[in-house]
């Protein structure tokens, strides 16, 4: 199970710091979702597939309570302000799509900087 807890604490701080949101105070809310779903893994291994989308959508509803979007979309033409959600909500494979357009952005651990050009 360490394998998961490890592989989501990758991929989720991958995709913070690609949106400049990988500061302390992210990087322990981060943590904290960590311990929680370590302690909920434990209790369901069957789980363990699904750690990094529960982790990745722990960590956003998190910084959205203190006031944070993360992350915020660059894919599509709205001009709205808005975020990226987690696909599926409980699954393997999770990925960043659009939550306005639907649009597949990129998977989970693999958004691009924003100072990185597309392609």
């Amino acid at each position: 199970m360490t394998e998961f807890l490890l592989e989501a604490r990758a991929r989720v701080l991958h995709d913070l710091d690609a949106c400049r949101m990988a500061d302390a105070a992210a990087v322990s809310v981060l943590e904290e979702a960590l311990s929680q779903r370590g302690w909920w893994v434990s209790q369901w291994p069957d789980g363990a597939p699904y750690l990094v989308g529960l982790v990745a959508q722990d960590v956003q509803d998190a910084l959205l309570d203190s006031g944070s979007r993360w992350p915020r979309c660059q894919a599509c033409e709205e001009t709205a302000e808005h975020t990226l959600g987690v696909e599926p909500e409980l699954g393997e494979d999770p990925h960043w799509v659009c939550t306005e357009s639907g649009i597949e952005v990129a998977p989970l651990g693999a958004l691009r900087a924003l100072d990185q050009p597309a392609g």
